[in-house]
């Protein structure tokens, strides 16, 4: 009897691979026209729409920490803000002005943390003058990091991220999107990075 089950379950291994590997306009959605948000040669972006003020995208941290770790370097992972409009926009502009004066690294956890942990930024309605104000514990002054959101360098990310997003066909946040090509459609975070790393192999094998 135990034979006999060890026989079948080596038949039915390759079934239950072939079930297990995402599906087409189910787990992900390849959509035309797209390309890599900050493309690197030689390397397949992963990158997450994300927002500061979206309790699931706070959630995902936890996981896409470790998964990042594990990516070899070939992957290029790459945070792109969604820039939806009101107080959305304004954290997008955080962001990139944080990475455009060298803090991003710092603070990027503690501003998801501020958020939703300590309460020390809104959720909604933040101004300017919040931020900078709270981006000074980082070593900058609230008024350099002001301006540096409202600058036209930034202006110019944040409507590069609007085009991204659009051309992606993204709706909602966290969204993962594979070599500019692909859209993650996967509910659960575990499904969506298994789904993600489906496509990146399947991206290497199209490259090579």
């Amino acid at each position: 009897m135990k034979l006999r089950l060890a026989v079948l379950l080596l038949l039915l291994m390759p079934v239950l691979a072939m079930a297990a590997e995402p599906v087409a306009g189910v787990d992900y959605v390849e959509f035309a026209n797209g390309k890599p948000f900050a493309p690197v040669k030689g390397k397949v972006e992963v990158a997450e729409v994300f927002g500061y003020s979206c309790i699931h995208c706070f959630h995902l941290e936890s996981t896409i920490g470790p998964w990042k770790k594990k990516q070899p370097a070939s992957v290029k992972f790459t945070l792109v803000p969604a820039a939806f409009g009101g107080y959305w926009t304004t954290y997008a502009r955080a962001f990139f002005a944080a990475q455009k004066l060298g803090v991003l690294e710092r603070s990027h956890a503690e501003v998801f943390k501020a958020v939703h942990v300590d309460g020390n930024l809104p959720v909604q309605n933040v101004t300017n003058q919040e931020i900078g104000a709270y981006y000074g514990s980082f070593g900058v002054t609230p008024k350099a990091f002001v301006a540096s959101m409202e600058s036209p360098a930034v202006n110019a990310l944040l409507e590069r991220s609007r085009q991204f997003a659009m051309t992606a066909g993204v709706e909602g946040t966290p969204t993962l999107i594979v070599a500019g090509k692909y859209r993650v459609t996967a509910r659960s975070p575990e499904d969506a990075l298994r789904t993600v790393d489906y496509l990146v192999a399947r991206e290497r094998v199209a490259r090579k």
